[in-house]
């Protein structure tokens, strides 16, 4: 049986309860499932940017898009009138979303019969995050080894074919459908939203996540790249029970306000529609060999990104106690030669101050910013500058740092050099 929903995404069919009133075999939306039984979790293969400007033409905004999809958990009631929704996840929990064919008679025939490819991610929603994408995940994938940040409940899961996840990709999955028949994908998300804050006076405030899905139909070689069809929803991730706590919290605290206060919010969703948003990223797609979740028949393809957007400054830094020493073949005296060189890590600063330093230099070393008490700089004849925001502002991009830490004999702390 085909699903077809003829729905344009605007508020006022959301309020009208339509979403609500789909086929009976939709009944159940917004049930809370049982933890799935993977171990996984996060960080990022991933470039999505807060969607601060829309990058979707005028024409689009009243359109019936293709797909829609779904996922069953309830938005936050918290949220004002013009800001994008936010649904609050348990970490390992599995949650169904619900893809729908929501094509108008006559459209899209080409895949009509046909299957198509949706490709999934759990991305950082925060602009300033994507600079350290790389060095964010590769911190998470050490500390939770042969872990995943996304992975599919695949038992809960219908109408899914040759699901994969790749290992290199850990916030990534796709799979097969058939928009003609009943499909519903399971998803668990394993890091939470405060891995990746920085704990600051003793609390700590989770950065949001977006779950994207983009959608592709076969070009004429048979490979999944023509692209349908991109929507995404904002989410935090909390350990388990947490978003229902976080929930009741927040409908706690709305029945509290005033009648005209409460008139500044959107009302609570028993689900989550993802909204149409652009590609994720801006990419090119380069042919990979079958894996064994594809046959041979349905080669598939990776994003592979043409460069996103560049911070406003980038240094490289290495510990001292980092160096790493290659052994050279022997002289023929015997000795043996080695050279000593020094393994660096790229800090991406968008805020040029003092402040955004320290806490990229602690999370780089894994200690909080509090027990970093002062910066310096290595200065002519060994003097130690103190790091202000002026001097950082005037670094060169590119520049390249030693560090040296020094305790602190009146604390705890630590003073970090830049040599």
């Amino acid at each position: 049986m085909a699903w077809a929903l003829k729905l344009p995404l605007t508020d006022e069919v959301i309020e009208s309860g339509l979403v609500q009133d789909f086929d009976a075999s939709l009944s159940g939306i917004g049930q809370e499932l049982g933890a799935g039984a993977y171990s996984m979790s996060d960080v990022l293969a991933l470039p999505i940017f807060k969607q601060e400007e829309s990058n979707l033409p005028p024409e689009t905004e009243n359109k019936i898009l293709p797909f829609q999809y779904v996922l069953c958990a309830p938005t936050s009631p918290a949220i004002k009138l013009h800001d994008e929704t936010l649904t609050y996840l348990n970490q390992g929990q599995s949650y169904e979303i619900r893809m729908l064919d929501n094509r108008k008679i006559g459209e899209l025939p080409e895949i009509t019969g046909k299957m198509v490819k949706s490709i999934l991610r759990v991305v950082f929603h925060d602009r300033r995050l994507q600079y350290t994408e790389h060095q964010q995940l590769e911190g998470w994938r050490w500390n939770r080894p042969g872990d995943r940040i996304l992975d599919l409940d695949i038992p809960m899961s219908v109408g899914i074919i040759d699901p994969r996840a790749n290992p290199t990709q850990l916030n990534t999955v796709e799979f097969l459908w058939d928009p003609s028949k009943r499909t519903s994908v399971f998803i668990q998300v394993h890091c939470i939203s405060t891995e990746f804050t920085m704990r600051k006076h003793g609390g700590e405030k989770g950065v949001p996540f977006r779950i994207q899905i983009d959608t592709f139909k076969e070009n004429e070689n048979g490979e999944y790249t023509e692209h349908l069809h991109s929507a995404s929803c904002q989410v935090k991730v909390f350990k388990p029970k947490g978003a229902d706590r976080k929930q009741k919290t927040d409908r706690e605290k709305m029945e509290k306000r005033a009648p005209q206060e409460k008139e500044k919010y959107q009302p609570s969703y028993e689900t989550t529609i993802l909204t149409e948003c652009s590609p994720w990223p801006e990419v090119t797609y380069v042919n990979n060999s079958p894996s064994p979740g594809f046959n041979s028949s349905h080669n598939s393809s990776f994003p592979v990104s043409e460069g996103v957007v560049r911070p406003r400054l980038t240094i490289y830094v290495c510990q001292e106690s980092q160096q790493v020493r290659e052994h050279q073949p022997k002289h023929e005296n015997g000795d043996a030669a080695a050279s000593t060189f020094f393994v660096y890590h790229a800090i991406y600063l968008e805020e040029l101050t003092a402040t955004e330093l320290t806490e990229k230099l602690a999370q780089l070393f894994s200690i909080s910013p509090r027990q970093i008490n002062q910066i310096f700089k290595q200065g002519p004849t060994g003097i130690h500058v103190l790091v202000s925001d002026e001097m950082i502002q005037n670094f060169q991009d590119e520049v390249c740092f030693v560090l040296d830490t020094m305790k602190d004999d009146t604390s705890d702390g630590y003073h970090i050099i830049l040599k």
